[in-house]
C-alpha cells in the first residue's frame, strides 16, 4: 500500500504542488518569526553587553522609590570622591566615571531639541560607551553627540553645534564623534551631548557620578572587585558586575523584542489559518476525483484503515516536504528581516543570524501537522463511501456538493445571532481588553457561519448575477451556470480570500477611523496652528513677554490666546486642583470641549466650567470651592465637562482668574492662529522670530503634529498589509489549485464544449470568469464583514471613536481581488484549452 501511495504522489504531484507552496509560505512566516526574535533579541545583548562584560563592577547610585518623580527632580548621583576612592582600590586596575545633567541642545533653527532638556553626559576613556564614528570629546572645544540626536537634527562629524549651559548662555562646540548609547529609553528619548569630564560639570552643574566602571586587577576575580567597591562607595549605590549589569539591560530590552515576536507569530498564525484552509480544500477536493480510485482498491483487498492512511501518508509526504522548504525559506526570511529592519530597531546588525533548534523543530511540527489535520477529514470520507457505489459513479466531486439545505440555514443562522450577540455585549461593556476579547470571539463565530453557509451565499450571489452575465456572452453564461452547480466547490475556493479580506478590511477601517478620530481630538485639543509653551522642566516657567507682545504685534497672526494656570488645594472630594483661564480666547467658541451636562455658553462671572473627574458628586448649579490667593471662594458650575479634552480641571473667566490669582501675570502656553491672508511661512517665521531669544520655548505646528501622526499611522498600515498580504498570497495559491482541480475533473464536460463549438478563447474566458466571480465573492464577504469587526473593534478600544469607510482602499481591495481571479485562473485555462478533443471524449 505504502509503493501504491508514493506511486500516487509521483503521477498527481503537479496536483499537490500549490498545496506544497501554500504549507511551505505559512512555515516560513512562523520559522522566520521565531528566527528574526532570536536574532534581534542577541543583537540587543550583544549591543549591550558588548561594552559593560568589558569592566568587572559597575556601581550607579540606588533607587530611591520614596523620591518624588519628575523632570524637575535632580537624579541621584554617587559622591563626587567615589571615583577616587575606587581607584585607590587594590583589587581595581582602572576605573572611570560618567556624569549627568541637563545640556539643551540647539537645533539648526536655534531651538532646543525635544520637548525635554538633552542630557548632558560627561565620558572619560575607561566608561562603557564608544564612539560609532568619529572620537570622544578631547578639551573643551568638542563634543560627541548620540546617534539618535544627529539622527533628529541632521548633525555630523566636523558641524558646530549650540548647547546651552545651566544658566542659559550659549556655547558652541564641534562634534568630534557619535555614540551609540543602545536601548537606555532615556537616553533614546532625550538625547545625549557628551563632554569631556571636566567641561560636563561646567555646563551641566552636575556633582558626583551617575556611573562608575572599574576592570580588575591582575588576579583578582570580579566578585572581589564588586565586594571592594561596595565598600569603597558606601550602601547609597547599587553595585554588580559588569556582565550581571549587560544582562539585566539586555533582559529589559528583550521584553520589546518578545512583544515584537508575538505580535508577529500571531500574523504567522493567521498564514497558517488560511494555509490550513487551502490544504483541507485540496485534499477533499482530490479524495472526492479519486472515489473510483479508492473503491478500485478496497474491491482488490484493501482495508478501511489502510486507504485511510495512505490518504493520511500523502499528506505527510507533503507536510514534510513542504514544511522543510518553508524552514529554508523562513530561516533566509528572518535574515532578510534582521537585516533590513534590526538596525530601525536599534539591534547590533553585525551580529551572526541565530538559528536554533525552536525554529526549525517548530517550522516543522506546523507544517507537518496542518497538513495531516487537513486531510483527516477528507481520509475519513474516502472510508465511508461503498465500494461498488463508488465504481458507479464517474470520478467527480459530486460528494462536495451534498447537504445544502435547512440544516445548514439553521445553523449558519445561529452562529450569526451569537455572533451579533457578542458584539452587542462588546461594544456596550466600555473601552478595553474584554471588549477587544469579545469581539475577536464573535469574530470566529461569525467566520465559522460564513463557511457554514458559504455554499449558499456563493448559489445567492450567482443567481443574482446570473441574468446580467447570461447577456454578456456563451463563457460568462457557463461560468455562473458551473457556479451554481457546485455551489460547495467554489465556497471552498473563496474561504481562504474571504479570511484574508477580512483581516485587511477590519484593519483598514480601524486605521481609518483612528486617523479621523486622532484629527479631530487634535483639532479640540490644538485649536490653533501653533503651540507655543515654556520649558517642561520648569514647573514655574513661563513664556517671556516679549514674545506674546512680538506675536500680538505681528501681522501675520490673527488670534493670540494666553493661558495662564495655578494649582491650589481644595476639598477632598477634588484634591488638588488645575485652575485655569484663557485671555483672549472665548470658552465654548474659540476653545471646545465636550460637556457631561450644562454648557459652555452659560460661563460669565461667578462661575466655572470643571472636569468631570474634578467635580466628584457635583452636578450644574452646585458650587465648587476654590481656594485662591486671597482665600477659599465658591464658584457656580457652569458645565461639567468630559474628561480628557482640551480642558481640564478648573476654567475660569479672566477676571475672576485675575481676582483669585492676582500674582500670576505670565502665562504657560500661548495657542497662535494665522491672520487671514498670512501664509504659512510667514506664520512661522512670525512665530520662530518672537521667541528666537527663548530657545528654551517650545514650539509646536499642529500641522506637524498631525503630519507626524499620520506617518505612523500610514507605516503601521503597509507594514501590517503586507503581512496580511502573505494571506492573501496563499488564499491565490489557493483558488487556483482549486481551479486547476476542477478543470482535472471536468476534463470530458471540456472537450463535449469544444465539440459543440466552444472556442479556446471562450474556454478560458468561462474559467477566468469563474475565478473573478469566485474572487469578488470571496473579497466581497470579506469586506463586509471587515467593515463591521473593525467598527466593532475600534469602538472597543476608543470610546470616542469617529467611524470611518475607507473607500479608496476598499475600491483597491476589489481590484486586487479581480487581478487575482485573473491570475488564478491563467495555468488551469490555458491547460483546458489546450487539451485534445478526441483524447478527453475517449479517456473515460
Amino acid at each position: 500500500m505504502l509503493r501504491t501511495t508514493l506511486a500516487g504522489l509521483r503521477l498527481h504531484k503537479a496536483r499537490l504542488v500549490t498545496t506544497a507552496l501554500a504549507i511551505a509560505l505559512g512555515v516560513m512566516f512562523v520559522s522566520g518569526t521565531l528566527v528574526f526574535g532570536d536574532t534581534l533579541e542577541e543583537g540587543f545583548s550583544t549591543k549591550v553587553m558588548g561594552s559593560a562584560d568589558d569592566f568587572a563592577a559597575v556601581a550607579v547610585p540606588a533607587a530611591d522609590e520614596d523620591a518624588p518623580a519628575g523632570p524637575e527632580e535632580p537624579a541621584p548621583s554617587l559622591p563626587a570622591d567615589a571615583l577616587e576612592k575606587v581607584r585607590d582600590l587594590p583589587e581595581v586596575d582602572a576605573a572611570d566615571g560618567m556624569t549627568l545633567g541637563d545640556a539643551p541642545l540647539l537645533d539648526k533653527d536655534g531651538r532646543s531639541v525635544g520637548s525635554l532638556p538633552t542630557i548632558g553626559m560627561g565620558l572619560g576613556d575607561g566608561t562603557r560607551f564608544q564612539p560609532a564614528e568619529g572620537d570622544l570629546p578631547e578639551g573643551s572645544g568638542e563634543v560627541a553627540l548620540a546617534t539618535t540626536s544627529a539622527d533628529a537634527t541632521g548633525y555630523g562629524l566636523g558641524d558646530t553645534v549650540t548647547v546651552l549651559d545651566s544658566e542659559g548662555d550659549r556655547h558652541e562646540f564641534t562634534v568630534s564623534g557619535l555614540v551609540d548609547f543602545g536601548v537606555d529609553r532615556a537616553f533614546s528619548y532625550r538625547g545625549v551631548v557628551a563632554f569631556d569630564e571636566d567641561t560636563a560639570r561646567e555646563m551641566t552643574g552636575a556633582e558626583g557620578y551617575s556611573e562608575i566602571d572599574a576592570t580588575a586587577a591582575e588576579g583578582v576575580t570580579d566578585a572581589e572587585v564588586v565586594g571592594a567597591v561596595e565598600d569603597a562607595v558606601g550602601p547609597g549605590a547599587d553595585v554588580e558586575t559588569g556582565a550581571d549589569h549587560g544582562a539585566r539591560l539586555a533582559e529589559s530590552s528583550g521584553a520589546d523584542v518578545q512583544v515584537l515576536t508575538v505580535g508577529l507569530m500571531l500574523f504567522a498564525l493567521i498564514s497558517v489559518f488560511v494555509a490550513a484552509i487551502v490544504i483541507y480544500n485540496t485534499f477533499a477536493i482530490l479524495v472526492a476525483q479519486r472515489q473510483r480510485e479508492m473503491a478500485l482498491l478496497r474491491c482488490v483487498g484493501s482495508a478501511r484503515g489502510q486507504v485511510f492512511r495512505s490518504v493520511l501518508t500523502e499528506a505527510l509526504v507533503v507536510g514534510l516536504v513542504a514544511s522543510a522548504l518553508g524552514v529554508v525559506a523562513g530561516v533566509a526570511a528572518g535574515w532578510a528581516g534582521f537585516a533590513f529592519g534590526g538596525e530601525a530597531l536599534g539591534a547590533d546588525t553585525s551580529q551572526p543570524l541565530v538559528v536554533g533548534v525552536l525554529p526549525v523543530v517548530v517550522g516543522m511540527a506546523v507544517g507537518t501537522v496542518m497538513a495531516l489535520g487537513a486531510a483527516l477529514l477528507p481520509a475519513w470520507r474516502a472510508t465511508r463511501v461503498p465500494p461498488l457505489a463508488a465504481l458507479r459513479t464517474s470520478a467527480t466531486a459530486q460528494g462536495l456538493d451534498k447537504g445544502i439545505g435547512w440544516v445548514r440555514i439553521t445553523i449558519g443562522a445561529v452562529l450569526f445571532l451569537i455572533s451579533g450577540g457578542i458584539v452587542f455585549v462588546a461594544t456596550n461593556v466600555g473601552v478595553g481588553a474584554t471588549g477587544m476579547v469579545l469581539t475577536t470571539v464573535a469574530g470566529l463565530v461569525c467566520f465559522v457561519g460564513v463557511v457554514v453557509l458559504s455554499p449558499l451565499l456563493v448559489r445567492a450571489v450567482v443567481a443574482a448575477v446570473s441574468p446580467l452575465m447570461r447577456r454578456i456572452g456563451v463563457a460568462s453564461m457557463l461560468a455562473a451556470d458551473n457556479s451554481r452547480r457546485s455551489p460547495k466547490r467554489a465556497a471552498t475556493a473563496m474561504i481562504a480570500l474571504t479570511v484574508g479580506a477580512t483581516l485587511i478590511t477590519g484593519y483598514a477601517v480601524v486605521n481609518a477611523s483612528l486617523k479621523t478620530t486622532m484629527d479631530e481630538m487634535l483639532a479640540e485639543q490644538f485649536p490653533a496652528d501653533y503651540l507655543v509653551s515654556a520649558p517642561m522642566d520648569e514647573p514655574e516657567a513661563v513664556v517671556p513677554q516679549s514674545a506674546v507682545d512680538a506675536l500680538k504685534g505681528s501681522d501675520a497672526t490673527g488670534t493670540v490666546i494666553e493661558q495662564r494656570q495655578a494649582y491650589t488645594g481644595s476639598d477632598e472630594a477634588t484634591g488638588d486642583l488645575p485652575v485655569t483661564t484663557y485671555v483672549g480666547g472665548t470658552l465654548g467658541e474659540d476653545l471646545k470641549n465636550d460637556a457631561v451636562s450644562g454648557s459652555l455658553a452659560d460661563m460669565g462671572p461667578g462661575k466655572v466650567a470643571v472636569s468631570e473627574g474634578y467635580a466628584g458628586d457635583r452636578e450644574v448649579g452646585d458650587t465648587l470651592p476654590v481656594a485662591t490667593e486671597n482665600g477659599e471662594k465658591e464658584y457656580e458650575i457652569a458645565a461639567v465637562l468630559e474628561d480628557g479634552g482640551t480642558l481640564w480641571g478648573a476654567n475660569l473667566v479672566p477676571q475672576d482668574f485675575e481676582k483669585a490669582f492676582p500674582s500670576i501675570e505670565g502665562s504657560s502656553e500661548l495657542l497662535v492662529k494665522g491672520a487671514d491672508g498670512a501664509s504659512a511661512q510667514q506664520l512661522r517665521d512670525a512665530v520662530y522670530d518672537a521667541v528666537a531669544d527663548a530657545p528654551m520655548v517650545g514650539v509646536s505646528s499642529m500641522a506637524e503634529v498631525k503630519a507626524q501622526f499620520d506617518d505612523m499611522l500610514n507605516i503601521a498600515f503597509l507594514a501590517i498589509a503586507a503581512m496580511l498580504g502573505l494571506a492573501i498570497i496563499i488564499a491565490v495559491f489557493g483558488i487556483a489549485n482549486t481551479m486547476a482541480l476542477s478543470v482535472l475533473e471536468r476534463t470530458r464536460e471540456s472537450a463535449m464544449l469544444r465539440a459543440l463549438g466552444l472556442a479556446r478563447g471562450q474556454l478560458r474566458r468561462m474559467l477566468s470568469i469563474e475565478a473573478v466571480v469566485l474572487c469578488l465573492i470571496g473579497a466581497g464577504v470579506g469586506i463586509l464583514l471587515g467593515i463591521v469587526f473593525g467598527w466593532a473593534a475600534g469602538t472597543t478600544a476608543m470610546s470616542s471613536m469617529v467611524f470611518t469607510l475607507p473607500v479608496a482602499q476598499i475600491a483597491v481591495f476589489i481590484a486586487v481581488a479581480v487581478a487575482a481571479g485573473l491570475l488564478a485562473s491563467v495555468l488551469p485555462g490555458r491547460k483546458a484549452a489546450g487539451a485534445s478533443i478526441t483524447g478527453a471524449l475517449a479517456s473515460e
